[in-house]
């Protein structure tokens, strides 16, 4: 499976999660906390369905920290699953 970027990560956010008034996904989100982007665990529980419906790959809700982390998990699980 190929892997994502970021564009592909925001649009699954936005689908699922939505798109709080306080942060702008569209700025430089890679390293900001999912909480500090204003997403609660049911938010990041509904981002790790999405995942797994869309890419399949499992990532319990609770590992996801940041976008960068989580492309990092997202891209390192489908790596593995090529090789």
């Amino acid at each position: 499976m190929p892997q994502i970027g970021l564009p592909r990560l925001v649009e699954i956010i936005r689908e699922c999660a939505g798109d709080p008034d306080e942060r702008d996904l569209d700025g430089d989100i890679l390293d900001v906390t999912y909480q500090d982007l204003g997403y609660d665990s049911i938010a990041l529980l509904e981002i790790s369905a999405k995942l797994e419906q869309d890419l399949g790959v499992s990532i319990p809700g609770e590992e996801l920290k940041t976008p960068r982390h989580t492309l990092h998990l997202v891209n390192t699980e489908t790596a593995g699953e090529v090789a």
